[in-house]
């Protein structure tokens, strides 16, 4: 189902001859990036968008009519509980939740809630949000983690989450939360496959967006240069950007497009199941072992539970 698509493949690809309609999707984030071509691309084929932004002024002004915004902080517990028992209380079944929100290499600091802010805004947030409306997900519904390449940088650390031993580092506690983004999708499929939900995380490729507003020019420059220079030595290709439309394209094709045992408890690029990849810096696809072991993945959820002082049983 998924060969004709590819990294240059466009949301417009994926979706192409899909009638949506009847569908109804949230999706996190969407003033900006991905966000915005993930519920444009989801709205022009029918589907009915429930957005989500911090700033509704902002997400108005890019996503115009058709999209249905309300507001969200991931960053603060409370303004999810907020929006997820508003949306609970009206009922409305969901066919397909896109926790695409986030915030990357930020400096140190913390959300509303004390968690570290990448930690909590990235994996915390949409562990609370997703988990708390999935009474509105029905059979044959899916869920799809927006992670990164960058969970290759770091394994999740469920003894100092915090960074209040470890020395802090912008692309060290942003590789932590990619990670958890993708062992929450591993162990919430695990829970829920048996009722025909389905979960999974992708990555969408490197987009120069607004995520990249925290690193200094220079540094993605040097970033970039380093990244060309292993991939030369290698005999890889080079580095190049994706387009928005090419890097919104993965979420799509995981969520609507690919076959949903195909793509259920795994990680996803370039519109497709990624392969292993081993502990080599000049490889720049695939996913990490410890990223989807299942015992770690319940492991984060146990602590995941245990620091929002909520749980959700299986």
């Amino acid at each position: 189902m998924g060969a004709p698509f590819g990294a240059t493949s466009t949301t417009d690809d994926v979706l192409d001859g899909l009638d949506l309609s009847g569908m109804r999707v949230l999706v996190t984030g969407v003033s900006a990036g991905l966000g915005v071509e993930t519920a444009r691309a989801l709205s022009a084929h029918g589907a009915k968008v429930i957005g989500t932004a911090r700033d509704l002024e902002k997400g108005r002004s890019v996503t115009g009519g058709g999209i249905d915004l309300i507001p969200l902080d991931l960053g603060n517990l409370a303004s999810v509980r907020a929006r997820t028992a508003e949306l609970l209380d009206q009922g409305d079944a969901f066919d397909l939740i896109i926790a695409n929100a986030g915030v990357m290499a930020t400096p140190f600091g913390h959300t509303a809630d004390g968690f570290e802010t990448q930690f909590g805004t990235n994996h915390l947030g949409h562990f609370v949000l997703v988990n708390r409306l999935t009474p509105l997900l029905k059979a044959g519904s899916r869920v799809v983690m927006l992670s990164s390449a960058g969970h290759r940088y770091a394994d999740t650390d469920l003894e100092d989450p915090g960074f209040e031993r470890a020395e802090y580092t912008p692309f060290g506690a942003y590789g932590r939360s990619k990670t958890a983004n993708i062992q929450f999708a591993v162990e919430f499929d695990r829970r829920h496959k048996r009722q025909g939900i389905r979960a999974t995380a992708v990555h969408p490729g490197v987009i120069r967006t607004e995520l990249v507003r925290h690193m200094e020019e220079g540094d993605l420059q040097r970033m970039i240069q380093q990244m060309n220079e292993t991939a030369r030595a290698a005999g890889e290709p080079e580095f190049t950007w994706k387009t928005v439309a090419q890097g919104a394209a993965t979420t799509l094709w995981a969520g609507v497009r690919a076959d949903a045992d195909l793509v259920g408890g795994r990680y996803c690029e370039d519109c497709h199941v990624a392969d292993p990849a081993p502990n080599d810096p000049t490889i720049r696809h695939g996913v990490r072992a410890y990223a989807t072991d299942p015992d770690r993945a319940k492991a984060l959820w146990s602590k995941s539970e245990e620091m929002v002082g909520e749980s959700f049983p299986a």
